[in-house]
């Protein structure tokens, strides 16, 4: 694969799953919670999970067009999870701002009526 297909590739797949968990309300995309709502905490484990298979599907592609991994510091890994959770904003911002306050003003709206 070149690699400026693979420049693209690994960004536009970190950012889609670092939204899966805030699109989903199913534990690990299988198990639908007692409550019917997914909690917060199954969210961060969720998305830390997709962090890692990121990272591998990353790996295997690196080693795959260069031959070898490069070994990484510690560094690199925060920056890459503190990245990976700047692109989950949009889901964040989707679940827990946007749609609950939709969800709050109708239900102002029938305590009113």
């Amino acid at each position: 694969m070149p690699g400026n297909a693979a420049d693209w590739i690994v960004p536009g797949l970190a950012f889609a799953a670092a939204n899966l968990p805030f699109l989903f309300e199913r534990i690990l995309f299988v198990i639908q919670p007692a409550r019917g709502q997914k909690a917060f905490g199954w969210r961060l484990l969720e998305l830390l999970l997709l962090y890692l298979m990121v990272g591998i599907f990353a790996a295997i592609l690196e080693q795959s067009a260069y031959g070898a991994v490069y070994p990484q510091g510690w560094p690199f890994y925060v920056t890459t999870l503190c990245l990976f959770t700047v692109f989950a904003f949009p889901g964040f911002v989707y679940r827990y701002l946007w749609r609950g306050n939709r969800r709050r003003a109708v239900k102002k709206e029938e305590n009113i009526k």
